[in-house]
């Protein structure tokens, strides 16, 4: 690429906008294909409030919120606090939450281990956490004894995960298992039995009856994959609040056991699994989809070293910030693909 061309790839990267003054001058002088200069500028760029452009186009679109403030499918007589402000507010923790993780140089086990989430008055009430007053959003500590930090926990992934007017194990299932740790499920058969609208309808419970699907043989083999993990998120309401107590007032059972036998409890217990086991696949996964955002297209296998690269650094305890400088400096983002690229291949 020339390098006006490398300063606009970088720019709409990292901040989904045009270069700035800055990018143009070293374009212009033919410094930016010096990869310690595109490093340099790389965690510039980081520390520039406009890093929230990589948030909103890549991390809320990986997790599946993108589109969440135009969230208007919850029953309103069952969640009346559910309104703009609140869709506002819980975007803006998803947006912050990642843009924050990259200006703060924190490893990619934060993604699922964090004590920490950003909040103002509005949204912390709503999560039942004290202390926080204001419309200002700011970084709140110690919230994982309120059932918050990691992706996990957001606001804005419980909500969307779930049905109009009652959770859903197997849209959170599905989610995990497929946005984190990057396996690919069927679709399911047309004859799936529907579960009630609203969770407080009938004497079984939302888990109690995702469990008899796992009875049907067409849809046993993902149910025992995926259901495991929404029930572990059962504690959180269909607009992301704790609770102990179902809509029915039937205490809520978070207690789940695998398809290998390993039990654990609630999102704790998910979460140390998932840390313990599972956490160099949601790093790969995650590497996957930012280079595919990067490039702008599918990765192929010839990007497999790229990629291992960046997971190698991550599961070392680097930054998830040094995965865009691992792109930046790549061939694949500095070259045209089929041109300079295949003839050095």
């Amino acid at each position: 690429m020339s390098d006006y061309e490398l300063a606009a790839r970088l720019s709409y990267f990292l901040w989904a906008s045009a270069p700035d003054d800055e990018l143009e001058r070293l374009a212009s002088e033919q410094r930016l294909h010096d990869p310690a200069v595109l490093a340099g500028q790389v965690g510039r760029m980081v520390r520039d409030p406009r890093i929230r452009g990589i948030a909103v186009e890549f991390a809320a679109q990986w997790l599946h919120v993108k589109d969440f403030r135009r969230n208007r499918e919850k029953n309103e007589k069952l969640f009346p606090t559910f309104d703009d402000k609140l869709r506002d507010a819980m975007f803006e923790e998803t947006v912050r939450t990642f843009s924050g993780l990259l200006q703060s140089g924190r490893p990619a086990r934060d993604l699922i281990d964090a004590d920490d989430t950003v909040l103002n008055e509005l949204l912390a009430k709503h999560y039942g956490i004290p202390g926080v007053k204001g419309a200002e959003f700011r970084r709140v500590e110690g919230v994982k004894k309120h059932g918050r930090g990691g992706v996990l926990a957001l606001g804005s992934v419980l909500t969307q995960e779930s049905g109009a007017s009652r959770t859903s194990p197997v849209l959170r299932g599905n989610w995990l298992v497929e946005t984190l740790l990057g396996e690919k499920l069927p679709k399911p058969p047309a004859n799936v039995p529907r579960l009630p609208e609203v969770e407080s309808d009938g004497e079984k419970s939302v888990r109690e009856l995702t469990k008899l699907h796992t009875s049907v043989p067409e849809c046993q083999s993902c149910h025992v994959r995926i259901d495991p993990f929404g029930f572990a998120m059962e504690k959180y309401d269909p607009i992301g609040r704790y609770r102990e107590q179902d809509a029915a007032g039937r205490a809520v059972d978070v207690k789940v056991t695998l398809k290998d036998g390993t039990r654990f409890e609630g999102l704790d217990g998910l979460r140390a699994w998932l840390l313990e086991k599972r956490l160099k696949e949601i790093e790969k996964t995650f590497c996957r989809k930012l280079l595919g955002y990067a490039l702008g297209r599918s990765v192929t296998l010839s990007d497999q070293p790229l990629i291992e690269e960046m997971v190698d650094a991550l599961e070392k305890g680097g930054p998830v910030s040094g995965a865009l400088v691992q792109i930046a400096t790549s061939r694949q983002f500095r070259f045209h693909r089929g041109i300079e690229a295949t003839r050095e291949e």
